[in-house]
């Protein structure tokens, strides 16, 4: 698989003289919860605690203390009409100098939190797989962009995100993690029903979707019949994805639409609990 966007490893050797600012406690409305942290440098920033004038009163006292040379204090910051923020909510900001432990720390935390995002495969490299992956590539899902075309791959505009080549997209199906979700959109309509059929095959699937008209949902229910003996697995497919409230073919929305839908079904899964017999 290719490499995906610069991560925090990059920043902090990039600005190895940093302060980490994180969240430490959010009562009422707040922006984030306790889960925020970022880093702050002379020039550069990574992550964010919430935006706003909250964030830039956080970023400026570090940075203070950084050209002082000195440890920052802890704030607490009603986010009233005094700072102009008006969710009413109040937040703790704690300011820890960047060390060698810290950094280290941050690094573990980050790979964690990638390992633990929901996955989303897109097979197909075209327009609409190109545009669909840079819009997935802003919010946390690890994605994949997946073709059997070395050349779709290597003229991809998608920064932050993975990229598989392979000859049996089916394969990656098969192996994909439980709560991946599958977006179907190759050049091929053979090759999408034959992804989309090993999805379907799935329990475990956060989300299954495939571009296509009601004539090819119609020719894929027939084909799930016929070939496979499972017409009941349509019932679970996604068919055409980004829903129909929209009547724009352009890539860009159709991607900005289909985001959403995958997003929603990728934060919320829930895995399906076997049943607990009650003689055991």
């Amino acid at each position: 698989m290719g490499a995906g966007r610069e991560d925090i490893r990059d920043f902090l050797r990039r600005e190895p003289d940093s302060v980490l600012v994180a969240v430490t406690g959010a009562a009422g409305s707040t922006p984030r919860d306790t889960d925020a942290w970022m880093l702050v440098a002379a020039e550069g920033l990574f992550g964010t605690v919430g935006g706003g004038q909250l964030e830039y009163m956080a970023i400026d006292h570090a940075r203070r203390a950084l050209r002082q040379g000195v440890p920052a204090e802890a704030m607490n910051i009603p986010l009233g009409p005094e700072i102009g923020q008006c969710c009413g909510g109040r937040v703790d900001l704690s300011f820890t100098p960047v060390t060698a432990d810290v950094a280290a720390f941050l690094i573990a935390r980050s790979d964690r939190e990638m390992a633990e995002r929901p996955h989303v495969y897109i097979f197909g490299a075209g327009h609409v797989g190109d545009a669909l992956a840079s819009a997935l590539s802003l919010v946390p899902v690890r994605t994949v962009l997946v073709d059997t075309r070395e050349q779709e791959l290597s003229v991809s505009k998608a920064q932050g995100i993975e990229t598989c080549l392979t000859v049996m997209p089916e394969a990656v199906v098969r192996d994909a993690s439980a709560g991946s979700s599958f977006v179907i959109l190759t050049h091929d309509h053979a090759l999408d029903f034959l992804i989309a059929a090993e999805a379907l095959r799935r329990d475990d699937t956060a989300y299954v979707g495939m571009i296509g008209s009601k004539t090819k949902r119609a020719t894929f229910k027939n084909w799930l019949t016929r070939e496979i003996g499972r017409p009941e697995l349509f019932g679970r497919l996604i068919c055409p994805i980004g829903g129909t409230a929209v009547r724009d073919k352009r890539p860009a929305v159709i991607a900005a639409l289909a985001a959403a839908e995958i997003v929603t079904a990728a934060l919320n899964f829930a895995p399906v609990k076997p049943a607990v017999r009650k003689d055991a």
